[in-house]
Formats: structure tokens, sequence, C-alpha cells
């Protein structure tokens, strides 16, 4: 991989000796391959869309895995490994980045995938007309007018990308940033077919127009049944793909899988797939279906900030320190989680957080002060604090949810009543401030702390809370153009959880899935990157 010396981190030079590797099925000599070569994965919620541009959360991104293919990937490991692109180049400041893309990439139509329809993607996701919840992603490594064009102020065509030639991209970035290679794989950044949505515009996505080019098309969507893809004969590597279908069941409630995983209705449960009533069990019995892996993800509570009385920090302090997190993970979650006291996970790359204070304190002594917070805020006995805690429907989010209330209940008098509502509606709410207190949690799009911190900033796309603070917005703004910025990720993870308190951290986790014995090549990464034509099914 072209590569100046300049840029090598230990996560690029990673994808640098990996360069050779690539995404397929490595069967090992003397395993015997199944006659049938299907698998049925659990998919958590039913997707909202399969336009790469416009999903968000992880049931989209999960799929899209395998039906869209970025200009890099990850490997077990969590490396960089090509995709599209076979490799790149970036300039002595880190501002320029010229990926050269493979010229046997093919759109399920046969189309060539050309750098074009990478301008058009990244275009598109900053295009206001789009209205992709995840146009700040475009912001974050600072393409060049992707503010001004988010905005309304400039057009998309004005965005810092540019195809040099049909196998040549090109990004521009305003500032210098060392991680943005880290950022493309991410769903986000997948290409779009430019011909394909010229043509058919928002109904691009029927399943009668729309192309393909990851491993796998789609075959049929049954809406809350199932989800069935095939093998793409037009994918560059399909020779090294054995799984001819995977099906993908959209299941939410993890009984309900768990009880369809036994019944051997399903090879590989969704990412959260085992019960916590069921994990020391299964420990006995099971031991190597069992796979739990630490994951770049934060489980959180949300504050509306632009709500009373959640815009005053006293009250949101209150409510996060009477949350037994100990209580939470031992025999709420049970199953590996770590309870945890900030926001950005303390097994990210190049982070060293200060501990929060409240961490060092006995819980009792948490539920002391948050008491006299809350008596400072005008709650107490005589007007207890009351408002609606909104969760998306999910059977351990049930749990966690039933715990807490109880614990803001006997701790500090406050009343919480549970509301939960289906995937959709749940993220519109979130979307348009329809809430209080919601359930939140935050898996990482690359291994990075910014990926943590910037969705809070002000202008964050994903800040459904609308916490801003100056100070705050200003370190990480200054963090993007640092080579080493862990000295204001730290100063910003201490403004936002010991000085503000923008959000209640629970837990941070890890994947647990429930695998059978005779999946080979599932090969769980920091960020739960799996890929179906990594996988093949031994006889069995």
């Amino acid at each position: 991989m072209k590569l100046k010396q300049s840029l090598i981190a230990s996560a690029v030079l990673a994808a640098a000796l990996g360069a050779s590797y690539v995404q397929a099925a490595k069967v090992p000599d003397g395993v015997k391959l199944a006659a049938v070569q299907e698998i049925v994965k659990g998919g958590e919620s039913e997707p909202a869309t399969l336009d790469q541009q416009k999903l968000q959360g992880t049931p989209g991104s999960l799929r899209g895995r395998d039906l869209f293919e970025g200009l890099f990937n990850e490997d077990g490991g969590g490396n960089l490994i090509p995709g599209v692109a076979t490799s790149y180049d970036a300039n002595e400041d880190n501002t320029v980045y010229t990926f050269h893309l493979r010229d046997d990439a093919k759109w399920s139509n046969g189309d060539s995938v050309t750098a074009h329809d990478f301008v058009f993607a990244f275009q598109r996701l900053v295009d206001p007309k789009t209205a992709a919840d995840y146009a700040w992603f475009a912001e974050l490594p600072g393409m060049i007018n992707a503010t001004d064009i988010i905005n309304g102020k400039k057009p998309a065509t004005e965005l810092g990308v540019e195809a040099t030639d049909d196998y040549t991209f090109v990004v521009r970035l305003e500032k210098p940033n060392a991680y943005f290679p880290k950022m493309t794989i991410h769903n986000t950044l997948f290409p779009a077919p430019k011909k394909v949505i010229e043509k058919w515009g928002d109904d691009w996505t029927k399943q009668d127009h729309i192309v393909f080019n990851g491993a796998y098309v789609l075959d049929q969507w049954n809406v809350n049944e199932k989800m069935v893809l095939v093998r793409n004969p037009m994918y560059w590597n399909d020779k090294e793909t054995v799984i001819n279908k995977v099906t993908y069941l959209p299941i939410s409630d993890v009984s309900v899988e768990f009880k369809r995983y036994q019944a051997g209705e399903m090879d590989l449960t969704s990412y959260q797939g085992i019960p916590t009533n069921r994990y020391k069990q299964l420990m006995k019995d099971t031991p190597d279906e069992v796979h739990i892996t630490p994951q770049l993800g934060t489980y959180y509570y949300l504050f509306n900030t632009t709500k009373a009385p959640f815009d005053d920090v006293r009250v949101r302090k209150a409510l996060s320190y009477s949350i037994d997190r100990d209580i939470i993970t031992k025999f709420v979650t049970g199953t590996g989680e770590v309870p945890s006291y900030g926001f950005t996970p303390e097994i990210i790359n190049g982070f060293d957080p200060v501990t929060p204070e409240y961490a060092k304190w006995s819980q009792a002594e948490r539920n002391k002060q948050a008491k006299a917070l809350l008596a400072e805020a005008g709650f107490g006995p005589s007007n207890p604090l009351k408002f609606p805690l909104l969760y998306n429907t999910n059977d351990q989010h049930k749990k966690i949810a039933v715990a807490i209330t109880s614990m803001w209940k006997k701790n500090i008098g406050v009343t919480a009543t549970l509301e939960n509502q289906e995937w959709k509606t749940y993220l519109d709410s979130r979307n348009t401030q329809n809430f209080s207190v919601a359930r939140a949690g935050w898996i990482g799009d690359y291994n990075e702390a910014s990926t943590f911190l910037q969705i809070l900033t002000t202008t964050a796309g994903s800040n459904d809370g609308k916490y801003s603070n100056v100070k705050y917005d200003k370190l990480m703004n200054a963090a993007s153009s640092m080579q080493d910025p862990s000295e204001n990720y730290t100063k910003a993870e201490n403004v936002l959880i010991n000085q503000d308190m923008a959000v209640a951290p629970i837990y941070t986790y890890v994947t647990k899935r429930l695998v059978k014995p005779y999946v080979g090549g599932y090969m769980p990464n920091p960020e739960d990157n799996t890929y179906t034509r990594d996988q093949y099914i031994i006889a069995h």
C-alpha cells in the first residue's frame, strides 16, 4: 500500500501490512464443507432503509455490509484491508487522500463501480435534499465545503471530492486529519449507483430497481419476517465466497431469538443475542457456542436538553449519579459488560481518560449527592420529579429500564414511567426531540475517540439531546487537526461528563453472540464489523 511515512499510525500500519489480504472465506485444509452453504442470522430490528447514505442504526449497517462494499473493510483484528480500493496515498499534511480503485468491481447490473459513484455518494450524503442523518460524517474529517453544503450555503457539487479518472478517487480536507482512512469502512461512505439513482430517484431502493456492489444481492424482503440475500455473481471476489444464501430474521426480543436459535432455526444470533438468565448455563453446557467480545460501544441514557428540567445540569447529574451500574452489569445484563462512568470506552486506541470524580464515590455517596442536587433544582417530596423514559422495544432494554426507574424511585424519589416504541418510531421521536430521557447506545464507527466524542458536538446530526457547549466544541474542532489529539479528547470527556453530564453512561458493550459450532470464519472485532463472505458452513 502506497503510504507516506508521516501517516503511519498503528491501525494504518496494520492496513499497509495487510494489503495483500482480501475479504474472503479462508477454509482451513482438511475442513469438509457442508453440501448446502446457507446461513440464518439474527437481524435485530427491521431496517428502515437499504439506502446506505440514509440509514442509521445497526440493523441497516449489518445487512449493508453484505450488500454493499466501501473503499476498505476490516479484518478480525479491526485492521483496514482493501475493499473497492486497493491502496491510497496521502500528502504530507494529511489533507489530500487519493484512493486507487480496482477495475474489476461491478454493480449487480454489470456496470463498473467507479470513482464517479463515490463522488456521487459523498455529495449525496451532504446534500440537504437527501436529508441524511449521517451528513455530519462528512463534516467530521473536515471535507472541503461539507458544512456549507449541509447548511444550504453551497451546492453539493462543491464538496471536496473528485474523480480524476474512472478508478482514482480524491478526497480533500480543510485541515489535517490522520484517521480519515479508518472512516471509510462505514456504510455512509459506501458508493452509490449514480446511473440507477438518477434514473429512479427515491424509488431506486425498490426491489425491482436496486443494485448492489457487495458479495450478496437482495432476493426477498418480507417485512417483519425475513430478508434473504443470495450471492452476487458480479462481485469482484465472488469466487472466494462460500455461503450461497444468508437469511436475516428481524427479531428484537432476545428471548424469542434465543428460542429460535435453540430450536435450530438460526445459526448465529444478533450481537446482543444471549439472554442474561441463560448465560451461566450456556457456559456450562455449550461454551463453544458462546462468543463474548469487547466492543467499542456505550449504553447510555440521553437527556433532552431542550426541555426543562433536563436543561439543568443538576438534574442530569442527579439522575446519572443514582444509577447503580454495578447492579445493572452484574444482575441485569450479566454477560461481561463493564460499568461505565464516562462516555468514551477506555479500550479505544490512543485514549487515556481520567476517571470521573463520581466514579470514585460509593453508591451511597452518589445517592446523597443526587438528592442534594435535586433539592437545589427545586425537586423533593413536595415537588417530585416525574417524566417518561423512552426506549425502543426490546426485552433487555425493558429490563434495564425497569431496574433504573426502580433505583430512581428508591434512591432519590423520582418517578419515571416507561414508554416503548418500535425502532422506526423511536428513531423519529429521538430525531425530533419528542422525548424527555431516552435509552441510547453508540457503537464506534472507527477505532478512535472522536467517533464517540464528535457525536455530542453542537452541530452533530446524531446529537439528539441537543447538548451544546462552546468549550467542548472548540476542543473537538482543534483535535481533528492534531497528530496526537489525546490531550484534547481527555479534556473534552471531562467537560462532557464531570462538568455537564450531557448523557448518563451506564455500561460498555460486549458483543455476545451464540454461533453454531459448524459456522466457520466468524471473526468478530471491536467494532463488530463482520461479513458473511468470510464465513462458511462445516459439514455436520
